[in-house]
């Protein structure tokens, strides 16, 4: 039966804390500009020493500026978003001599003693993953209830008509709260939904059609004319797939454009800071969050999930998965400071058809 790691707080009864300087403040003199110094958040909680008292910024990000709102409330800002006035946490240690300190260790976790030297300590395509699957199935039926579940997807879900079909499944049954995703997998989703096809090419049969190069065109085409994805839906009658899940079960899509977008879709946030705050406001929310096939999207929706989420009251752990078939990717989202991330080489459409058999039953 799964359970929710226990947070334990550090003990701020330690001469380290108690012998601590309060955490210095200086003010915006410029919108969008940190003063000198500025201290910058990772994605493990950090604690902040105010008026003799550690506070916990209960929201954080990769990169974010601490600001000081009132006497006792950390928030976390973007650079972009800072303004005259307000406070900003200085301070470049966090070790706790200038009143900050990043806590990497909250959550329970197994410290049985292991050998210093062991094979095959990575994780590669020589993984044994069965037991992350394991892991994640309780996880996600826990969180189907209990938490926000948002996937980030690359348009290689849907080119596959397994993995197309079951990601819709588990969309309309609950497991998904928010989905994140360029231009290219809604725009190909609905090619499906239309064409049966992908980039022209048969998401079954996998053979390309007679002028198939124009598929994703006239789809693209068709949701411009009917003014909106929800109208396309209705005016082609399309049945199935990744976009109808969403907007049959109302789970929101946001989807963020790209230089390499055609059309786009109307719905496609053109304008990057637009899709950036977008993908923050569910990415805050986030409890589980599974990205798969889509390197860019992964990174940059890993750097604004922190590791940690308070849930009424309560600190839990935000759990990270990342899949795909490149070991190169899943690398690249560790060394871009995702580090509290379970990665699993494998096809989407393996994974995906693995977790849909499991949990729609």
């Amino acid at each position: 039966m799964f359970q929710l790691p226990k947070y334990k707080a550090p003990n701020f009864d330690q001469e380290i804390f108690l012998s601590a300087p309060n955490a210095v403040v200086e003010k915006v003199v410029k919108d969008g500009v940190a003063p000198d110094n500025y201290h910058t958040t990772s994605m493990y909680p950090e604690y902040f020493k105010i008026n003799g008292k550690w506070i916990l910024a209960n929201e954080s990000r990769m990169d974010g500026v601490p600001v000081l709102v009132g006497e006792d409330k950390i928030q976390i800002k973007e650079f972009r978003n800072l303004h005259v006035g307000d406070q900003v946490v200085v301070g470049r240690t966090e070790d706790a001599s200038e009143g900050i300190y990043l806590y990497a260790n909250g959550f329970e976790k197994d410290n049985h003693k292991k050998d210093i030297f062991a094979f095959r300590t990575g994780r590669s395509r020589e993984t044994a993953f069965t037991k992350d699957y394991e892991n994640l199935y309780e996880l996600l039926q826990h969180e189907k209830e209990n938490g926000h579940i948002v996937w980030v997807l690359g348009p290689a879900v849907s080119f596959d008509h397994r993995s197309r079909e079951s990601m819709a499944s588990l969309i309309k049954n609950g497991y998904a709260h928010a989905v994140l995703a360029g231009n290219a997998l809604a725009t190909h989703d609905l090619e499906g939904g239309i064409f049966k096809t992908a980039l022209g090419q048969d998401i079954y049969h996998q053979d390309s059609k007679p002028n198939g190069h124009y598929h994703h065109l006239d789809a693209l085409n068709k949701a411009r004319k009917s003014g909106s994805i929800e109208q396309l839906i209705e005016d082609e009658n399309i049945k199935d797939g990744i976009v109808h899940a969403c907007v049959k079960s109302n789970v929101p899509l946001v989807l963020a454009g790209s230089i390499r977008d055609d059309g786009p879709l109307p719905s496609v946030f053109a304008n990057v800071y637009d899709a950036q705050d977008a993908m923050r406001n569910h990415a805050r929310q986030a409890t589980t969050l599974i990205c798969l096939a889509t390197q860019l999207h992964t990174i940059a929706t890993g750097n604004m999930t922190p590791s940690y989420i308070m849930v009424d009251g309560e600190i839990r752990p935000v759990f990270i998965y990342a899949v795909d078939v490149s070991e190169f990717v899943l690398n690249k989202l560790q060394d871009r400071g995702t580090l509290e991330v379970t990665t699993i080489v494998a096809n989407i459409q393996d994974f995906l058809g693995k977790l849909k058999d499991n949990l729609v039953k």
